[in-house]
């Protein structure tokens, strides 16, 4: 539990991680609760805290949203990350690093072809 002047050194509540990475509270709950973005800390009073690791972590898993990620896919990934902190030369997760390099550029360009139909759909219309 931290105490008032630890919310003042750095530390943020809910609504404003939620803020700054655009999404919404009931959403940061969510990955609380599966646990893929545990709060750092909390008050005395039970509130959230998180710190800006905390909000790089969120910021990751929204990036993979768009990609078409699943919570689990997610997850895996977020335990990847955390063993290259913890050891960044671990050849297993460089391994694995590299795979899902791989897919996400796969996903992405997939994402890219896509967007190129919308443009030509919405050009079409406006044709009419």
């Amino acid at each position: 539990m931290l105490d008032d002047d630890a919310v003042r050194s750095g530390t943020m509540h809910i609504g404003e991680l939620a803020e700054r990475a655009e999404l919404s509270l009931r959403t940061i709950r969510h990955y609380d609760e599966i646990g893929l973005l545990k709060p750092s800390a909390r008050t005395d009073g039970g509130f959230r805290l998180y710190t800006e690791r905390d909000l790089a972590r969120l910021l990751l898993i929204r990036r993979m949203k768009p990609l078409g990620y699943s919570l689990e896919q997610m997850a895996e990934l977020l335990r990847i990350a955390d063993g290259l902190d913890a050891d960044p030369e671990h050849a297993v997760a460089r391994e694995r690093l590299a795979r899902l390099i791989a897919d996400a550029e796969e996903r992405r360009e997939k994402a890219r072809a896509q967007l190129a139909m919308a443009d030509e759909f919405i050009e079409l219309l406006r044709r009419r």
